[in-house]
């Protein structure tokens, strides 16, 4: 991968064995990045750059719009995700093993014990979220692996810094990203065919698009509903 220069704007650029352009916007950045075929030069890559730079600011607004979580301290009355839906932090200090609850429809109850550090705190939270996500993805994997006619052999949950999901197609293992426990269900179910649909195609190609279609005609929906919450700090890639 390499850069290049147009109106301002740096672009990324990737070659990949396809047949045609593929301009996408990152958040929360708004970093730009153009797939082009192993035989298209680089004044090629700038002129259809400059072709799309309406479609490139209007989406880099979107984005500088987009809410921004700043890092979390784990107190009380905190703002916190679960499932697209904002619930406030609710701490209470005990001397028993910690705990998360849901409640209600406007706390997230964190049981902890008293002087529990940030980490600890964030530790608890952390793995509560993972639980969840445990119980949701070996239906979601399931119900796909019959639609897509694929098998996956291994799952797992881990946080990402930059992916909302990866594929190791040659072991038929995908990760999903922890920080999913905190988007919509239909966001995480796209991630998942996403990534299954990777053992059919490896590339994100017209052919993996193809796919995507057939299987979750509304993906773009659920793409575009995950640029509209609120982001941690990473770039997000998908």
């Amino acid at each position: 991968m390499h850069q290049i220069e147009v109106s301002n704007f740096s672009i990324d650029v990737i070659r990949k064995s396809i047949k045609n352009m593929h301009l996408s916007v990152y958040p929360p950045t708004g970093r730009v990045r153009i797939a082009a075929p192993l035989n298209v030069d680089d004044e090629a890559v700038k002129l259809f750059a400059i072709s799309k730079l309406a479609w490139i600011k209007k989406n880099q607004r979107k984005f500088e719009m987009q809410d921004r979580q700043t890092p979390r301290v784990f107190e009380q009355r905190e703002s916190h995700y679960f499932e697209g839906k904002r619930y406030l932090l609710r701490v209470i200090e005990q001397n028993a093993p910690p705990r998360v609850e849901i409640k209600t429809k406007t706390y997230i109850d964190l049981f902890i014990r008293p002087n529990a550090t940030v980490e600890q705190r964030q530790n608890c939270i952390n793995e509560w979220y993972r639980k969840q996500l445990k119980n949701k993805i070996p239906q979601l994997i399931e119900k796909w692996e019959s639609i897509i006619g694929v098998s996956v052999s291994d799952w797992g949950v881990k946080q990402m810094k930059t992916k909302w999901g990866t594929c190791n197609i040659e072991q038929k293992r995908i990760w999903i990203n922890l920080e999913l426990a905190k988007k919509p269900y239909n966001c995480l179910e796209y991630i998942i065919v996403h990534e299954m649909t990777h053992l059919i195609e490896r590339h994100h190609n017209e052919n993996f698009l193809a796919h995507l279609e057939k299987y979750l005609p509304k993906w773009k929906l659920y793409k575009e509903e995950l640029n509209r919450l609120p982001v941690s700090h990473g770039e997000w890639e998908y």
